[in-house]
């Protein structure tokens, strides 16, 4: 007999669209616990800039997977997948709906497709050329090289994106297969879940862009510098440096420009993270999209979000 297939819900979309809202309250209603899919919540100490959900906003309801890890201390998709996966067998071995939320796309999707991850040999010295040829030539000329022999990943991959790029550099000379073909590789063991993806979106980008706004400035009240200060201080500073909301604030601890040129600063970026967040999920085929400007009370999307999830998980 086949293996019966975990139930998952999966809330994902952009930062600020309410999903963290959506996958407690859904949480809530049908006996679930949430499952953080979020790159830089996992980290400690990390609470005001990267939106981690407050007691209040919680519901509750049980979040996993949510400053657990060190900053500064390596944690890789494969580690994130292998976490998640137990976590989510251990929440319906007890009779629980496992609801994972967050705008990771990179995550969610390792994880609802069931993406194998395999040990492949680094070459040290290798990723230091690539590295510091990037320095010299920029990034640009390590995605024309890659693009040579791996057009699909030169295509996905963003030149800001300099570990990923470096990667699937190093992957093809050390293997000779390439990083596309590794993943389709990867991908061919059977899902373990029966996944209802629910995906919050806005018919208008300039709402989604206003609640942005809005949530950076709360963000500020709540004590966002003084929250940065501390992280960019500590010795694995260079965590922050990865996550909007901290390293905008450097040229201001170095009087170099106003706090409130930091703060618009934030809101720009934060807001072409959201823009590169909806680019990553429209590619997701399972997603059932909720426009939430098209719902003018939060009842009515949260009733739509049911009448999905009773279709696609068959509650």
């Amino acid at each position: 007999m086949p293996e019966e297939k975990i139930p998952l819900l999966v809330v994902g979309g952009p930062t600020a669209s309410g999903k963290t809202r959506l996958a407690a309250e859904l949480a809530l209603r049908h006996n679930g616990e949430v499952v953080s899919a979020d790159s830089m919540q996992i980290y400690r100490g990390m609470e005001i800039g990267t939106a981690k959900p407050t007691p209040e906003e919680m519901l509750g309801v049980p979040h996993h997977l949510m400053g657990f890890v060190e900053p500064g201390k390596s944690f890789s998709v494969a580690d994130y997948v292998a976490l998640a996966k137990s976590t989510i067998e251990e929440i319906h071995s007890r009779g629980k709906l496992p609801v994972l939320a967050g705008g990771t796309g990179l995550y969610i999707r390792s994880l609802i497709t069931n993406t194998q991850f395999t040990e492949v040999d680094n070459d040290p010295n290798l990723r230091a050329q690539l590295q510091k040829r990037a320095e010299q030539e920029g990034a640009e000329s390590l995605l024309q090289e890659l693009a040579e022999f791996d057009s699909e990943s030169a295509q996905r991959i963003e030149p800001r994106n300099l570990p990923r790029l470096i990667r699937a550099i190093e992957l093809y000379r050390v293997t000779g297969v390439t990083m596309t073909e590794h993943l389709r590789r990867s991908r061919l063991a059977p899902s373990p879940y029966h996944s209802c993806f629910l995906c919050l979106g806005f018919r208008d980008r300039e709402k989604l862009y206003e609640r942005i706004n809005l949530r950076v400035d709360e963000m500020f009240e709540r004590g966002l510098v003084e929250e940065a200060k501390q992280m960019l201080d500590m010795p694995s500073g260079a965590t922050a440096m990865q996550a909007i909301g901290y390293k905008e604030l450097l040229p201001y601890f170095r009087s170099e420009i106003t706090l409130l040129q930091a703060k618009e600063t934030i809101q720009r970026e934060t807001r072409r993270y959201a823009k590169r967040q909806l680019t990553w999920f429209r590619r997701e085929e399972q997603a059932r999209w909720l426009y939430v400007d098209e719902y003018p009370q939060w009842e009515e999307l949260f009733t739509a979000a049911e009448e999905i999830m009773g279709r696609e998980l068959h509650e």
